[in-house]
Formats: structure tokens, sequence, C-alpha cells
């Protein structure tokens, strides 16, 4: 009772109360905009609602009809080899949403590309030459340019017809192929789009960060030793850096399959034949467009749970190759 009694104490002495003060309208801010939205989007899961009229419970079948699959039509499973190549036989119920999650996870192979870049890029920043500080922030005006403006000026240099792009391609004998109206080429033509953007931003500076804080007595040891560039960049720079590259890895992952909105909405509307839609547009169209808002609520909940299922695998086996400290 007294230890229960001296807990209260604690809890509303005037340091406490003052404290819980400060962090009171953050708190309210994050119920009323964050919390209430999220278990809102929860319950719409399970009803179909087009915004006009009140909602109407359905349980799960906005999640059937996203992930479940059925037999096709006028096929009958005859023998038993029949249910080996099941797949013949089925078919989703909602095939456009398998075909979106395949757009967002193509799109993610520019995540590793853009690694690359802004390792390499920064490794050329941290060096100590004149002008640099000059050429950080240009390397880095991309970033923070609006994303109408960026979309406006490659869409000119993507125009098959006097971009740059196909212009410089000619001069050399090549013929450019139509960027945004091929549904290969578009995919390509925003990931392309999106390195431009990204390989000189914030993973740069995190990385420039990262390799300013590697001590150089471990550069000047393995000079007495006699090792080359690559050899300090593969067991020096490598390791020290793991923590940065696993924190990008993982902010680019949730971003991936976050993103992919904005730059198809600009660019592409989606198309040309949905090849530039991804999960996200999806959601957009389905809330903003369809108003099933209990659908786009439902695919929410499945990109919540891909991302969380995703970060922890992440967290479990990535996490075991990062190297925190140094000797």
């Amino acid at each position: 009772m007294e230890k229960i009694i001296k807990n209260l104490e604690d809890f509303f002495n005037k340091e406490t109360v003052v404290g819980y003060c400060f962090i009171l309208p953050n708190f309210i801010g994050f119920l009323i905009f964050t919390s209430l939205p999220i278990v809102a989007s929860m319950i719409l899961s399970f009803t179909e609602w087009d915004i006009f009229s009140a909602p109407k419970f359905i349980g799960l079948e906005n999640y059937f009809h996203l992930f479940w699959f059925h037999v096709r039509h006028g096929m009958t499973f005859s023998s038993w080899f029949d249910y080996i190549a099941v797949w013949r036989y089925i078919e989703a119920n909602d095939p456009d949403f398998w075909y979106f999650l395949y757009n967002t996870v193509f799109m993610m192979i520019g995540i590793p590309l853009g690694m690359i870049g802004s390792l390499f890029l920064a490794i050329i920043m941290n060096r100590a030459l004149r002008g640099i500080y000059f050429f950080r922030t240009i390397y880095f005006l991309p970033t923070v340019s609006s994303a109408v403006a960026i979309a406006l000026l490659w869409r000119w240099i993507y125009n098959p017809d006097y971009g740059m792009l196909n212009t410089m391609l000619a001069s050399i004998g090549i013929i450019g192929p139509p960027w945004l109206n091929h549904p290969v080429w578009a995919k390509i033509s925003l990931i392309i789009m999106g390195l431009w953007t990204s390989i000189g931003g914030y993973s740069m500076l995190l990385y420039l960060a990262a390799l300013q804080g590697i001590p150089q007595h471990l550069y000047e040891a393995a000079d007495i030793d006699g090792a080359n560039f690559w050899q300090k960049f593969r067991h020096i720079t490598v390791p020290l850096i793991s923590p940065t590259t696993f924190f990008i890895f993982i902010m680019g992952v949730i971003s991936g399959f976050q993103g992919g909105f904005q730059n198809a909405y600009l660019m592409t509307r989606g198309g040309p034949a949905q090849a530039t839609t991804t999960i996200e547009y999806y959601i957009y169209n389905n809330a903003f467009v369809w108003f099933h808002m209990g659908k786009a609520s439902a695919l929410a909940w499945f990109l919540f749970l891909i991302i969380f299922v995703v970060t922890l695998f992440n967290w479990k086996y990535g996490g075991k190759k990062v190297t925190y400290t140094y000797i």
C-alpha cells in the first residue's frame, strides 16, 4: 500500500504534471488525427460505403474479394492431377490487385540502385575539393524541388517526338522508345525519374555523415599495411557504414510500398494499360474516384500488414549483418 501511495505521489508530483502538460497537445493531436482515423479505417474495411449512404456491414467480403481465388467458369476438377496443377483452374477474384502489387514491387528495383548511387556520390562529396559545398547543394536540389515541376521536366525529357532523351539517342543512331506510352518502358521511365531525385537526396546526406564519422586512424593503419582503395572500402568503409545502409534500406522498402502514387499520377495517370498503377494508386482510386471506401480501407490494412512483416523480416535477418562498433 505504501508503495502504491509513493508511486501515485511520484506520478502527480509537480515536475511530472508539468511534463504531461507539455506533451498533452501532441497527445490530443495524435489521438484525433492519427489514432481515430486508424480505428475508423479498420471498422470501414468490414463495410461497404460509398460516402453518400450509410455504411453497410459485410464482414470479410472486402478482404475475400481482394485476396482470394475462385475456380474458372466452366472448369471442374476431374482427376488428382488437376489438384496438383491447380493454378490452371483458378483465377483471382480481383486480378487487378495482384497486378498492381507486382507493379509496386517492380518499381522497388530502384531502391538498391538508388542506395549504390547515393553511396558513390557521398564518397565523391566527402573529398576535400574546391567548391565541394556548392556541388553538395546542387546535387540536393532535386529533393527540395516541386514534384509538379520535376514531372513537367521529365515529361519533356521523355517526349518521343521532341524530348531531350530521344534526341540524344538519335544523334548516335538509336531510335528511342515511346517512354511513357509503352507498358514496360513506362515503368522503367518512372524508376529512372525516381533515381534522379533520390540519389542526391537524404540518402546521400546520411551516407556522407556516416563516412565523416569513420575514424581516420583506421585508414592510416590500413595505408601502413599496404591496403589499396578497394580493400579499405570493403573492410573498413562498408562495415562501419552498415547501420546507415540498414536504416536507408528499411526506410526505402517502407517508402517503396507506400509510394508510387505521386509520380504515376503526374506522369502517366497510372497508364498505359495500368502499367504504372501501384497499390497506393489503387487505394486512391477506390477511395476518391470510385468511392469504395470499405475496399480502400481493406487495401490500406493489407499494405500495412505487408510493410509490418517485411520490416520484421529485415530486422530479424538483416540486422545481424550490421556492425555497430569497431575495434
